[in-house]
């Protein structure tokens, strides 16, 4: 706990010197940079220190606002943002645009923000950067022209994804807890709430499971056409949950609402201006609610629970070592590029088979995640000759991580050296999860 303590006041303080440095600057930024993931966990703040040490080296003032899982920090004034010459959005999910309307802005992945930070801050200065151009229904981007369709879908479902992760997270933690102090005893069928304290746990566990589908849905919905589309998303959410359709329904939902209520607005701009104080509050939606409850019931469940219920049954028929291959499958997908579009490929199939009742997936998941930052700490614990001062003192950090299923602490060393620690990381988290076939159940 010392050494945690310490550290994170030297993180506290390092922040705080930088937040003075800015309130006593009374320049202008040259450059202004917005950085976000989908966890706001790691790639977040590694872009953002990525581009101030790259420009401060360069000798160019920027000022970066991170979009993390704590909130919005370090955001820009209108002031600066009018004074500024160009920014850059590094980002993987959603973030508010309409304020840079008319600048000259540059539109990336976060990954790019850590490892072409040079480059970016030199495009973004080279007077070739394209102008930022607002749609005036919407608080958040709407790539126009940038980005490819796969890419905005990945960003709408990455948005998703990031607020549902807290409930997922946490609630599976509390059901773990509740089979923890359970004793199987007393009643098989009922293992889970056998005593008062396991019930506890496994209530308010499966109640924050409960807000998983409806929260994927409504901000997947919110990310592609903002407010209006929240309760819609929701609803739809929740009757993909009630009508068996589960993760995959809720996906869909999330999309139809998004691009029903964008339609709506569209429509509803053509009424007479002394309707706009009714469209929030009567007409978004009552016919949002009512076109997505249409959509639900009659075109989206049927077809999607039933490919849901095949998966699940897929899933149950398999024997222990067709089960053991997948789980090995997504353990080095969850692995191959830490954070990427494949690692979220693999947590979102681990938690699709969460909500349909089929953990041992999800476990595979987090054991494939797990693995990487501990691997690197253990390494830079045990051979300390092989690493530089300022890689051995992230051991502590890793472990942290490891505990906390980050597997971005391991992401610097695979940035320096990807053909020696990917390979070694993916194997790894293969291995690691034919371990835990064999600790779960021998093979036989």
């Amino acid at each position: 706990m010392d050494l945690i303590n310490q550290k994170e006041a030297k993180q506290k303080a390092k922040e705080e010197e930088k937040e003075e440095a800015q309130k006593e600057f009374t320049g202008t930024y040259r450059l202004l940079a917005v950085t976000a993931c989908p966890t706001g966990i790691a790639h977040t703040y590694m872009a953002a220190e990525a581009l101030e040490e790259k420009a401060k080296q360069m000798g160019i003032t920027i000022k970066v606002e991170t979009d993390g899982s704590s909130g919005t920090k370090n955001a820009p004034t209108a002031k600066e943002i009018e004074e500024c010459e160009a920014i850059i959005v590094a980002a993987d999910k959603n973030v508010e645009m309409v304020r840079f309307d008319g600048k000259p802005v540059i539109q990336v992945k976060v990954a790019d923000g850590i490892n072409k930070a040079e480059e970016l801050i030199n495009e973004a200065l080279s007077g070739n950067a394209p102008i930022y151009h607002a749609d005036h229904v919407s608080t958040t981007v709407e790539s126009e022209s940038d980005e490819s369709v796969g890419r905005q879908i990945y960003k709408h479902l990455m948005n998703g994804v990031s607020h549902m992760l807290p409930f997922v997270i946490g609630g599976g933690i509390l059901i773990a807890l509740a089979f923890l102090f359970d004793d199987y005893t007393i009643d098989p069928s009922n293992f889970g709430k056998n005593t008062p304290l396991a019930a506890f746990f496994k209530t308010t566990g499966d109640t924050a499971f409960g807000f998983m589908l409806p929260i994927l849905a409504g901000y997947i919905s919110m990310s592609i056409s903002d407010h209006p589309g929240l309760a819609v998303g929701f609803v739809g959410g929740a009757l993909a949950s009630q009508g068996n359709s589960g993760f995959l329904g809720a996906l869909v939902a999330g999309f139809a609402a998004g691009y029903l209520m964008k339609g709506l607005r569209k429509l509803f701009d053509y009424l007479p201006d002394t309707f706009e104080g009714l469209k929030p509050v009567l007409l978004y939606p009552f016919f949002g609610l009512l076109l997505m409850a249409l959509l639900m019931t009659f075109i989206i469940n049927p077809p999607v629970a039933a490919i849901n219920t095949a998966l699940t049954n897929a899933l149950n028929s398999m024997g222990g070592s067709s089960k053991v291959i997948l789980g090995m499958l997504l353990g080095g997908m969850i692995t191959v590029d830490m954070g990427g579009p494949i690692n979220k490929a693999a947590y979102v199939f681990g938690t699709a088979s969460i909500a349909s009742g089929n953990y041992d997936i999800m476990a595979a998941v987090m054991i494939g995640g797990m693995v990487p930052p501990l691997a690197i700490a253990l390494a830079t614990f045990f051979f300390k000759n092989r690493f530089t001062e300022k890689e051995q003192q992230t051991t502590l950090t890793n472990i942290i991580m490891e505990l906390s299923f980050i597997t971005e602490g391991s992401i610097p060393f695979a940035a320096s050296d990807p053909l020696h620690i990917l390979p070694a990381c993916v194997v790894g988290s293969i291995v690691g999860m034919f371990g835990l076939a064999l600790l779960k159940k021998p093979l036989k």
